[in-house]
């Protein structure tokens, strides 16, 4: 299966577990995040956005390609998840999620600041 149009490198499948269980662990210790397109993009130009989360399985594309762009602009780490289904569960709610941000991790600070430098590591070693 080919990548979608707005997947601008591969996330391995560890590290978006990984994303996804800490977005959850964010959620549950009351850290502040943002869910669907229009917060996210709302919290990426505001530059309060930590980390971003985008789906893989968006149909129409349309719906997320702007953000990945939008997040380079602005110097924001951005990952790639496989399911929409996935990312609003971890969010903590009942719909898929086409995308989500961290804003504030709370006391997950330290594993929000790895995850970012695996996805540095990993964008340097794309080019």
């Amino acid at each position: 299966m080919s990548l979608p149009p707005y997947v601008t490198w591969e996330t391995p499948k560890e590290l978006a577990d990984e994303a996804l269980k800490l977005l959850e662990e964010i959620r549950k210790a009351n850290g502040k995040i943002r869910k669907g397109v229009n917060e996210t993009a709302k919290a990426i130009e505001r530059g309060q956005a930590k980390l971003v989360y985008i789906a893989m399985d968006v149909n129409p594309p349309e719906i997320v390609m702007h953000l990945p762009p939008l997040c380079e602009e602005r110097g924001i780490p951005y990952l790639f998840v496989p399911s929409k289904a996935e990312l609003g569960k971890a969010a903590g709610i009942e719909r898929p999620a086409s995308s989500a941000a961290v804003i504030d991790a709370g006391d997950a600070k330290d594993k929000l600041q790895r995850i970012i430098n695996r996805i540095r590591e990993l964008k340097l070693a794309k080019r």
